[in-house]
């Protein structure tokens, strides 16, 4: 297996994303930074920074010329940034060093890069945000169709009350609703330009620095932030977080469907399963298996994000380096993971006789909170608890259900809808119709 399975002409396709993994090629690097260097010297050129037919050459030169990422291998190897190896590409292929002179006037690497990193973030967090509001929607509708499909709810692993299986979708689904939420700031935050200058100061623009910058934000259409921001990586950070916390909700949606999907248990069926090379029989879940796996992998890479947040004086190559090893491997894990969700959204089936037959198996123990509050109404509830827990006890030794040792045991007493599953499902019906409605609302 290569170092990187995204990179992986195999592996790719499991865990990567095509749509956004598009945006974190070398070559799209590459013209992302050279937009922003062609930005900034129109920019210029307009402010008398740099003459103006320079900046207006460089600009339409951006836009024309194609440049070799890998002839930035070896001046990135030693630099440790692709920018002067990029700049001296550049200035090359324009073949007019009247106006070359003037590319990257008063800029810094991490001014480009980031940047250039900001403009692929805006269209993968814009993937990411259309996804997420595809699937509230499917969920919404899964919800508001099973609102009152009863099942087994379970507590440790084990049958507790019964609930709904709309109930279950919202709490797959309410989450998103709130990363939906928290994302708008993020995006804010993140979709800005970098222009600080060698030591954030922009010296070298002398006193039309704010100008070109938010000139510079303007032409590319992102924010200014209004100061220098290369040792202040807040807004990285709050964005790692983000796709954790994101990463981890949906990780709990495929955590409940590898389980419901275990043998004995059927309560769903998936449209895309995985099969096995010696077992035919086998219809494994990979799509939530990947959800969950994701998750771990994402915790795990953000605990370096939060860490770069220890950015030492004005710059640091230290902190700045962890983040490109691992931004990019969670934004396209979280790429794959919001495809897989809006896969799985529209396309997971609930198993209505299974779920009836997984309640039928606790042989009525899944009734025994509802037993001690309907005993309640006739004796003190202690009392009552005692009687249950009793009877409890003996349905497992005896194998009789808990039904029938009720009626034994108070044979004039009316249990009502007491053992039926269906009337004791709570809140959970209108939980799911509400989530059902909040989604629409937030997402049409």
């Amino acid at each position: 297996m290569p170092a990187s399975p995204l990179d992986s002409a195999i592996y790719r396709d499991l865990f990567g994303d095509a749509e956004v993994a598009r945006l974190f090629t070398d070559s799209a690097e590459v013209r992302a930074m050279m937009l922003v260097e062609g930005a900034l010297a129109k920019v210029q050129g307009k402010l008398g920074v740099i003459p103006e037919l320079s900046g207006t050459a460089i600009h339409r030169a951006s836009l024309e010329l194609q440049l070799d990422p890998e002839a930035l291998t070896e001046g990135a190897g030693k630099s440790g940034v692709p920018i002067p190896a990029l700049v001296a590409q550049f200035r090359d292929l324009m073949q007019a060093p009247e106006h070359a002179q003037y590319l990257h006037w008063g800029a810094t690497s991490q001014d480009i890069i980031d940047t250039a990193l900001a403009l692929r973030l805006r269209q993968s967090l814009s993937i990411f945000d259309a996804r997420l509001r595809e699937t509230a929607r499917a969920l919404a509708d899964l919800a508001e169709a099973h609102a009152r499909l009863a099942m087994v709810g379970r507590t440790f692993g084990q049958a507790a009350v019964p609930t709904s299986f709309g109930a279950m979708v919202a709490a797959w689904g309410q989450p998103i609703l709130r990363h939906l939420t928290r994302l708008q700031p993020i995006r804010d935050d993140i979709q800005t330009v970098s222009l600080s200058g060698a030591a954030g100061t922009l010296s070298a623009m002398g006193n039309e620095g704010s100008s070109v910058r938010a000139g510079l934000a303007e032409a590319l259409g992102l924010g200014d932030p209004g100061a220098s921001r290369h040792a202040t990586r807040d807004a990285m950070a709050a964005l790692a977080a983000w796709m954790t916390g994101l990463s981890g909700s949906l990780g709990k949606m495929g955590v409940d469907l590898v389980a419901m999907t275990q043998s004995g248990i059927d309560e769903v069926a998936l449209a895309t399963t995985g099969g096995s090379s010696t077992m035919p029989q086998k219809s494994n879940p990979v799509l939530p298996s990947l959800l969950v796996a994701i998750a771990t992998q994402n915790a795990a890479l953000n605990s370096v994000m939060q860490q770069s947040l220890v950015h030492r004086q004005q710059r640091d190559g230290t902190a700045w380096f962890a983040e490109w090893l691992s931004l990019p491997q969670m934004v396209l894990l979280t790429a794959r993971s919001t495809a897989i969700a809006r896969e799985l959204a529209r396309s997971v089936a609930p198993n209505p006789a299974a779920m009836s037959r997984n309640i039928a198996a606790t042989n009525g123990l899944m009734f025994a909170e509802a037993l001690t509050f309907t005993l309640a109404k006739s004796m003190p509830r202690p009392k009552a608890e005692a009687a249950v827990k009793q009877s409890c006890a003996q349905s497992v030794q005896s194998g009789k259900s808990l039904t029938s040792l009720a009626k034994e045991e108070f044979p004039s007493l009316d249990f009502g809808t007491t053992f039926d599953a269906s009337a004791q499902l709570g809140q959970a019906p209108s939980e799911a119709l509400a989530f059902a409605k909040a989604a629409r609302t937030l997402t049409n």
